[in-house]
């Protein structure tokens, strides 16, 4: 089966930035899954994995807008330190996650101050040039509940 409309993909990726460094991966813990056509990974890595199937191994790369876009400066705020959950000393520089009502987002500090900080809500990765090595592990028909929630369940997937 080949990945495409109403399919649920399971893979494993290394995401690496413009510089080359490795930014995050999976490798080494479960893989990842989406439904396919549900916006649920970005719109370059979901175009490049069109017609997969498992098994196949391939590298794509994501221009910014295909990815996380690019920054905005109007994306920048300042905050009560409280809503930051991080380790340490707060640092210009630090990616933390910022405590929304939605649930938790990244976010990167541009400045510290001893109970605020101004920070940047855009994407870290924004305006960047990202290229992800897939291993595609497993795809599948989506269960018709997948599809009514919008997203992949089970290992990878939405725990509800």
């Amino acid at each position: 089966m080949n990945i495409g409309p109403e399919t649920v993909a399971t893979f494993h990726y290394t995401l690496r930035d413009e510089s080359g460094t490795e930014v995050e991966t999976s490798r080494g813990g479960d893989p990842s899954a989406y439904l396919h056509g549900a916006n649920n990974i970005i719109p370059g890595l979901e175009k490049a994995m069109v017609g997969k199937a498992a098994g196949d191994t391939f590298s794509a790369t994501v221009a910014p807008e295909d990815g996380y876009g690019q920054p905005d400066p109007e994306r920048q705020q300042r905050v009560p330190a409280k809503h930051l959950v991080f380790k340490g000393k707060l640092k210009a520089g630090m990616v933390v996650q910022l405590n929304t009502s939605d649930g938790r987002v990244p976010v990167t500090v541009v400045k510290a101050g001893r109970h605020t900080a101004d920070i940047d809500t855009n994407h870290p990765l924004a305006g960047q040039t990202l290229t992800f090595d897939i291993e595609i592990d497993d795809v599948r028909a989506a269960t018709a509940e997948e599809i009514e929630h919008g997203h992949a369940h089970g290992p990878g997937g939405h725990h509800h």
